[in-house]
């Protein structure tokens, strides 16, 4: 799945360097960039992104607007604002909107990709789940819940300790390849329960994946590491 984001800054330098930040998190890609408050509307209703990273201070009023034009019109598209505000009083006004992240400039990477890599699991547990109880409003809602700063948390149907073990595999080279049945032979899983865990790691850009062609039968998917690589 790629996620498609729109940069709001009337900064060239600074909206240049989130693109190249955001193009560095895999499974996102910049689908356009607004320098006014105009721009950003009409390109915010036109391409409809997935994420919009937005700037609080334009020359010609805030960026909390687009925020709540977003809303009265019941848009999906999820916002980070990026303001080198240290007031409480912006942040109030963004919680009130409902922005997914809220980051002072200057921006780092390790930050910004934190707040990229946790919408990609918030929109993948969004994919995932049909029917919600308690547990699963709790954990869209409150993702840090019951974790350490900083621990991941994963979403529905996988878990950390068979996450650990996937990975144990791949921790070696190996040129040709894992499929899901050798991987669920290893860990001692069934090939479904392997799979599963393994197009996680795909969807998170961990590992890739390729359906290879053999002399005869059908094409077999095969899944590396990055420190394997893949047969071409």
């Amino acid at each position: 799945m790629d996620f498609s984001v729109l940069i709001a800054e009337d900064d060239p330098r600074i909206a240049e360097i989130h693109r190249h930040f955001t193009e560095k998190v895999p499974d996102f890609s910049v689908c356009g960039i607004a320098g006014t408050l105009e721009d950003a509307e009409k390109m915010s209703e036109l391409l409809e992104p997935d994420l919009i990273l937005l700037d609080l201070y334009f020359p010609k009023g805030l960026g909390t607007e687009i925020l709540w034009k977003l809303r009265s019109r019941r848009q999906a598209s999820d916002v980070i604002l990026i303001t080198a505000a240290k007031e409480l009083e912006p942040l109030q006004e963004a919680m009130h909107g409902g922005v997914f992240d809220y980051i002072l400039k200057p921006v780092m990477f390790p930050r910004f990709q934190e707040a990229l890599k946790r919408f990609r699991e918030y929109r993948q547990q969004l994919q995932i789940e049909n029917t919600l109880n308690q547990q699963d409003v709790d954990r869209l809602l409150h993702p840090y819940k019951g974790t350490s700063p900083g621990e991941p948390v994963y979403p529905k149907g996988i878990d950390p300790l068979t996450l650990k073990k996937i990975r144990t595999v791949f921790d070696q080279p190996h040129p040709e390849g894992h499929s899901a049945e050798e991987v669920g032979r290893q860990i001692g899983a069934s090939r479904t329960t392997a799979r599963r865990y393994l197009e996680y790691l795909t969807a998170a850009g961990q590992l890739t994946a390729e359906l290879i062609y053999g002399a005869v039968g059908r094409p077999e998917r095969k899944y590396f590491s990055e420190k394997s690589g893949s047969q071409q």
